[in-house]
């Protein structure tokens, strides 16, 4: 990862843009974590629709993963942080 050698300046409309990105990962994150939760809950409650909660919760790390990645790439765009 290669950091900037020059200061960098945001101005107001790109911090905006990154909160409402930051905003969304949150969102994302804690709807997968809910899904995550609810699914347990069905299961201990009706066990015969394990199969189905299984396979949903396995789907949410991913879904997790994807939404940092998303944020994270806007975020080191916008502080020009480049991957080596």
């Amino acid at each position: 990862m290669a950091l900037p050698t020059e200061p960098v300046t945001l101005n107001v409309a790109q911090i905006e843009e990154l909160n409402q990105k930051l905003s969304k990962l949150r969102h994302d994150v804690n709807n997968h974590l809910m899904l995550i939760t609810t699914a347990v809950e069905l299961i201990r409650l009706k066990p015969e629709n394990g199969e189905r909660m299984l396979t949903m919760l396995g789907e949410q790390p991913q879904r997790i993963g994807a939404a940092i990645t998303q944020f994270s790439g806007a975020l080191e765009s916008a502080l020009h942080i480049t991957r080596a």
